[in-house]
Formats: structure tokens, C-alpha cells, sequence
């Protein structure tokens, strides 16, 4: 399982999905949770969800996971990996603002002041950072963790 998490606009949603199609491109079974997709308890059924997914392919969350309890839990659940997702707070603000389901700019706010930074596998600096390139270095990371019963295929464009 990898949990993609970080303060709300850095990226996480488009990293997590083009994760995702890179892996399915590939013929990985993956399976894609969000935490968006939940409106109350959010951690809990992501755990629910995630923590009943089947043990081959790849388990991606997606999520701010901005308290250290919320890390823990998943923690629990097993072989997890975090890959932490940064960016300025600049860059947070603008790109929730251009978001469709954009929430509050106190809530960014908060969330980016009161991140627990998680004891992460991979970082990623979205100001750094292409997404293009994010996601070379997790599929990367996929192919090198190796404990997800998966196999990539070689994949001549990223040599």
C-alpha cells in the first residue's frame, strides 16, 4: 500500500492518478482510494477500504494525513509506504484556489501549519518537481520496494 499525502494543493489527487494509469498502462492491478471521496470519518473508511483491498498489485491512498494518529492507523495495516508530498504554502493557496472543490483558504492554512510530517519511504517537492517526474520516482520506487507481488514490465522510456 502506498499512502500519497501532504497539505491540500500540493498534488497528491494528480500524482495518485497518474500513479495509477502509469500502473494499469503497465497491466499492475491497482486500486486508487481518495479521501475526498468521504465525507465523514474519512480515515477510518479509507482504512476500511484500503485495509480490504486484495494483497497483489498496488494499493494507492490519497490523502492529507496531516495528523500522526491517521499514520499510525495505516501504519498498522501492514507493508505500507509514505510518500510525502510538499510544496510551498504559496503554492498550496494558488492551486486550491484554481481547484473546482476548492476548500477554505483557513483550512489550507491550518492543515499546512499543523502538518505531523509522516516518517516517509519518498519525498516530493511539487515546486521542484514536474508531476510527470513524481511519478517516474514512485512507479521507480514501486519497481525497488518489491514488496507488492508485482512485476513491472521494463519500460524502455524512462531509460
Amino acid at each position: 500500500m502506498i499512502v500519497i499525502c501532504g497539505p491540500p494543493g500540493v498534488g497528491k489527487t494528480t500524482i495518485a492518478t497518474r500513479v495509477r494509469d502509469r500502473l494499469a498502462e503497465r497491466d499492475v492491478p491497482v486500486r486508487l482510494y481518495h479521501s475526498d471521496d468521504f465525507s465523514s470519518r474519512t480515515y477510518e473508511q479509507l482504512a476500511e477500504q484500503a485495509g480490504s483491498a486484495p494483497a497483489a498489485g498496488v494499493t494507492l491512498v490519497d490523502g492529507t494525513f496531516y495528523r500522526r494518529k491517521w499514520q499510525t492507523q495505516f501504519r498498522a495495516l501492514g507493508d505500507v509506504r509514505f510518500v510525502h508530498v510538499t510544496a510551498s504554502l504559496e503554492t498550496c493557496l494558488e492551486r486550491n484556489r484554481r481547484r473546482d472543490d476548492s476548500i477554505s483558504e483557513q483550512g489550507v492554512h491550518v492543515v499546512y501549519r499543523e502538518f505531523e510530517a509522516p516518517d516517509a519511504d519518498l519525498e516530493i517537492d511539487t515546486d521542484r518537481c514536474e508531476p510527470a517526474i513524481a511519478v517516474d520516482r514512485i512507479v521507480t520506487a514501486v519497481e525497488t520496494w518489491g514488496e507488492y507481488n508485482v512485476e513491472l514490465p521494463v519500460d524502455n522510456r524512462l531509460s
